[in-house]
């Protein structure tokens, strides 16, 4: 048996107001091609379909496209997805009644019976060729059995699960859209690290070692998770913030016989991410560097670009020196980072007494004024402050 396992597609994310779709719909047919070529079984979509809850008519004749197109090309793939955090379960899994023709499975929703328990066998599903995928979305709050924090739910989920479909299922494929502990997030990243916020990262040891392989999505980037060859987060097909901009897209494949053996497929994203200079610089030398591009015309193949400023004055007119700068280079202006040099400060010990006599608006204009050159916190912003103060003190 073959699978194939993707995740975090993203379908309808705009890049600082660019617009994706070739992007995406270059994936797409590159991953009908994978396919097909490697005569996969299976294929794994583990969360993140969309980049919202409200995706646009145009990202869902998108993804209905492609899975209209993939089961016409191979009509014996088996297809199974599960809800991200950006997905609405409901909406994902609204379409069953007629993709379940197809061949097709969503799960989005964790089911409860009549008695109000979890309804586990809904997220058994049986493999065509034999064994079963345990079907996991995005747990919130309420999804999983009791226990005292979100990592040991969702373990237990796991776990509960695993024992359901053990004596009636070989092999079992595990599925789940969630952060694991050991899995690294790109630097300076929030766009992954703060779905999850506060709660705790998922053990890996919530998957049985009897379970053949663990498709796992939500973080951007393809890995193994602690170390286990078999457990794996495929990453998204195209960079989703800069900080992404190194990461290696692609997806796994599977092979599963008496050994299971798993292979990195690598995907050529069609448009790169570009950051120049490699550190911040005065305007005068981020220029130069501009300078250096390659000329041409802007197609939907050219690079974003990211400029990294050292703000040391104001500039009114600094935007524009930027923007004429790349009008005959084959690059497009996703963003200027502008970074505004912190003033030294001198260091000082002081007890936890006198801590708790600090004014928290005192503490806040002194931070202000050593980031921004010692200029005066506004009066409006001190006035907004004070009152979330108070509101926290209510």
């Amino acid at each position: 048996m073959k699978i194939l396992h993707t995740a975090d597609w993203h379908l309808g994310q705009t890049f600082f107001e660019y617009d994706r779709r070739a992007e995406h719909l270059c994936f797409l047919s590159w991953l009908q091609e994978q396919v097909e070529v490697h005569g996969v079984d299976v294929l794994l979509i583990a969360g993140d379909v969309f980049d919202s809850p409200n995706p646009s008519a145009e990202s869902q004749k998108m993804y209905y496209r492609f899975l209209r197109d993939i089961t016409i090309q191979k009509p014996d793939l088996q297809i199974i997805i599960i809800a991200g955090n950006h997905d609405s379960a409901a909406r994902l899994e609204a379409p069953n009644p007629l993709l379940e023709n197809l061949n097709i499975t969503v799960r989005g929703v964790v089911k409860r019976t009549e008695e109000g328990e979890i309804d586990f066998d809904n997220l058994i599903i049986p493999l065509r060729k034999g064994g079963c995928c345990l079907a996991v979305p995005y747990l919130r709050q309420g999804d999983y059995p009791d226990s005292e924090s979100y990592s040991q739910g969702v373990q237990k989920m796991y776990e509960t699960l695993f024992e359901h479909a053990r004596e009636r299922c070989n092999p079992l494929i595990a599925m789940g859209h969630l952060q694991a502990t050991g899995a690294e997030i790109a630097e300076n990243d929030r766009s992954e690290r703060t779905v999850i916020g506060g709660l705790e990262c998922v053990s890996p040891d919530s998957f049985s070692k009897e379970i053949a392989y663990t498709a796992l999505g939500h973080l951007h980037r393809g890995q193994r998770v602690s170390g286990r060859e078999t457990v794996r987060y495929s990453g998204s097909p195209l960079p989703m913030s800069f900080a992404e901009k190194n990461n290696r897209q692609g997806v796994v494949l599977t092979t599963i016989t008496d050994v299971v053996t798993v292979e990195r497929l690598e995907f050529d994203a069609p448009v790169k991410l570009l950051s120049i200079p490699k550190e911040a610089l005065p305007l005068e030398e981020v220029l130069d560097e501009i300078a250096l591009l390659p000329e041409g015309e802007i197609t939907e193949t050219s690079p974003y670009i990211e400029i990294k400023l050292l703000k040391t004055e104001p500039e009114p007119s600094l935007k524009y020196q930027i923007e004429k700068a790349l009008e005959s280079k084959s690059v497009r202006l996703a963003r200027i980072a502008s970074v505004i040099p912190m003033q030294e400060a001198t260091a000082t010990t002081i007890t936890y007494e006198e801590l708790q006599t600090i004014n928290p608006i005192d503490m806040a204009v002194d931070i202000f004024k050593r980031k921004y050159g010692g200029d005066d916190m506004p009066d409006k912003m001190k006035t907004l402050l004070q009152s979330v103060i108070e509101e926290i003190e209510r």
